[in-house]
């Protein structure tokens, strides 16, 4: 009987093989880094991590996201800081029209980045607002004369006139006024405070004829219901109006459970307003 002969194969071509896929592979790869696509493929696997909801020219720093989301307020402190020394990281060649990129709600169902493209057409009263009924992440009624709580705009009902809930420019739509992607539980002072500082600048520069992108993003650590504050950035296309802004999302008087919304009197917690703008 004929012996069996053991397969050797060819073991220059595997070889050979063997080294065209590791080098097609390393070749991906560092396409991938270099394009950044890489960080974000890793970035996506995060649920915490939040992604970029904007257009592709104002990308969302999640570097920057992290530290902020990572920062605790302590009785004291300042209730606004500027990120970036102050400045917008935005792309004023990214104004084509009004519209506002509304940023889609995430897995816990949270408000992410909003970004408007306004000019003085979008202006509107808050007169006859209609009612709020959305229930955003970590809200609690209130009761009796303290009011704590505020569904807040991330882009200001008065900015929002003549774009239509899906974000695009149509005329006579009515402001974004309960739009699940536009509101955050907010406390009371971040909101009609901390908040108006900044959209006043917006209203002001739209009513002199600027045009204005102005980005809105809730802040939220890990998987809290409660966002720990707003991150604003506003550029105006001709450079006048240009901020960079983390508010927290602070109560003097009050302590919050993030995780939950919850809020308990602490009458020792108090914020430094000095310096704020007005």
């Amino acid at each position: 009987m004929a012996k069996k002969r053991k397969y050797r194969g060819n073991k220059k071509g595997f070889l050979a093989q063997a080294g065209g896929i590791v080098a097609i592979v390393l070749a991906a790869a560092m396409f991938l880094y270099r394009g950044g696509y890489l960080n974000e493929w890793l970035g996506s696997m995060n649920q915490n991590t939040i992604s970029s909801q904007t257009s592709s020219d104002n990308r969302l720093d999640k570097t920057a996201y992290a530290k902020l989301a990572d920062m605790d307020f302590t009785s004291g402190d300042k209730p606004v800081i500027q990120v970036n020394g102050g400045k917008s990281t935005l792309n004023a060649a990214s104004w084509k029209g009004e519209r506002i990129d509304y940023g889609a709600l995430d897995h816990l169902n949270r408000t992410t980045t909003d970004t408007a493209y306004l000019s003085r057409r979008n202006l509107g009263k808050s007169e006859g607002r209609p009612s709020q009924d959305w229930t955003p992440t970590g809200w609690h009624y209130n009761h009796g004369s303290d009011q704590v709580y505020n569904r807040g705009h991330l882009i200001a009902y008065t900015l929002t006139f003549n774009i239509n809930a899906d974000g695009q420019y149509e005329q006579g739509a009515e402001g974004s006024s309960d739009n699940p992607k536009n509101l955050g539980t907010q406390s009371a002072y971040s909101n009609q405070v901390l908040m108006q500082i900044y959209e006043g600048q917006v209203r002001d520069a739209l009513a002199s004829g600027k045009k204005m992108i102005y980005q809105s993003t809730t802040v939220f650590r890990g998987d809290e219901l409660m966002p720990r504050g707003y991150w604003l950035q506003g550029l105006a296309t001709d450079g006048s109006v240009n901020f960079n802004v983390y508010i927290f999302n602070v109560q003097p008087g009050y302590d919050f459970n993030y995780a939950t919304g919850a809020k308990k009197i602490d009458r020792n917690l108090h914020v430094d307003e000095s310096g704020l703008a007005h």
